[in-house]
């Protein structure tokens, strides 16, 4: 089993930065295919945020394009997200997702909430 531990998550006025990260408790980097955000705010469906590929590819909302950046350390086994410019329709749970050849794991989530 994996578990994915979220971090970073708070409150932030629209305009600001947050950065959120994702810890696995093994070392992933070499059974791991995708890696990625998403989110969920309250009422709506979990959405794809952001994701990024074993190959190093990466993907994203087209809310989030040019604001936000998804990164990886392999040697710490963590997961990024760079938030830039929030929004306030930004705020919402934020959930780290392993793609994996073991399986699929999710974190517990952390929550960002943009307002001013």
């Amino acid at each position: 089993q994996v578990q994915l531990v979220e971090s970073g998550g708070g409150s932030v006025q629209p305009g600001g930065s947050l950065r959120l990260s994702c810890a696995a408790s093994v070392s992933i980097f070499r059974i791991y295919t995708a890696m990625g955000w998403y989110r969920q705010a309250p009422g709506k469906q979990r959405e794809l945020v952001a994701t990024v590929t074993a190959g190093g590819n990466t993907v994203y909302a087209n809310s989030v394009k040019g604001r936000f950046t998804v990164s990886r350390d392999n040697a710490k086994n963590t997961l990024y997200l760079q938030m830039d410019s929030v929004k306030v329709d930004d705020t919402g749970a934020y959930y780290c997702n392993l793609q994996s050849r073991i399986g699929t794991f999710w974190g517990q989530g952390t929550q960002v909430t943009v307002s001013s």
